[in-house]
Parts: C-alpha cells; sequence; structure tokens
C-alpha cells in the first residue's frame, strides 16, 4: 500500500514527463516549415497527430493537477461523487484517478 506522499511524487515525476513532452511538442510545431511542398505535407499530418498527442498530455497534466490539489485537501484517494474510498488497485493503475470504480463505470 502507497502512502499519500508515495502518490504525490509519482504523480510530481509524472507531470514533469507529460510537461517535458508537452514543451518537446511545442518546439516540434513551432519549427519553420519545408521549403518543400511535398515534404510540407508529411509535416502537416505529423503536427496533426503531434496536437491529438498534446491534448491527450493536456487532459491527464490537468486530471493530475486536480489530483494533487485533492492531496492538499486532504481528500485524495476517495471518490469525488459519492465519497467512497477508491481501491488501492484503482490508484496502482489511474493514481489520479477522481472517481471510485463504480462511479466512474
Amino acid at each position: 500500500m502507497k502512502s499519500v506522499e508515495d502518490r504525490e511524487k509519482q504523480l510530481r515525476a509524472r507531470l514533469a514527463e507529460l510537461n517535458a513532452h508537452m514543451h518537446q511538442i511545442e518546439d516540434q510545431l513551432d519549427a519553420p516549415a519545408d521549403p518543400d511542398v511535398e515534404e510540407r505535407a508529411v509535416e502537416r499530418e505529423l503536427d496533426e497527430v503531434l496536437e491529438g498527442i498534446g491534448n491527450v498530455e493536456l487532459h491527464e497534466a490537468q486530471a493530475i493537477n486536480a489530483a494533487l490539489d485533492r492531496i492538499t485537501a486532504g481528500e485524495y484517494g476517495y471518490c469525488v461523487e459519492c465519497g467512497d474510498k477508491i481501491s488501492e488497485d484503482r490508484l496502482d493503475v489511474v493514481p489520479h484517478a477522481p472517481k471510485c470504480q463504480k462511479c466512474a463505470a
């Protein structure tokens, strides 16, 4: 069983990873376009993929920040909907989970 402090370290480490990767994506999206028309078309497709990945990572970062707020408030590990304790197994898989498995379903 992990302590809240261990979960917080885990969440902060993942948030740092996400932030670093999102900055890399921003840098790639801000890079000058290739002068070759065909290469530019390929770059646009890649940009769409990168934007999609960035959006997924942004949502995960927001969920992690919300979990960190719940830690600060002393509410971490409890379902935001029903108030029941979230199972350790669920938090092992999704440490930023805001809801118990029942409410998430």
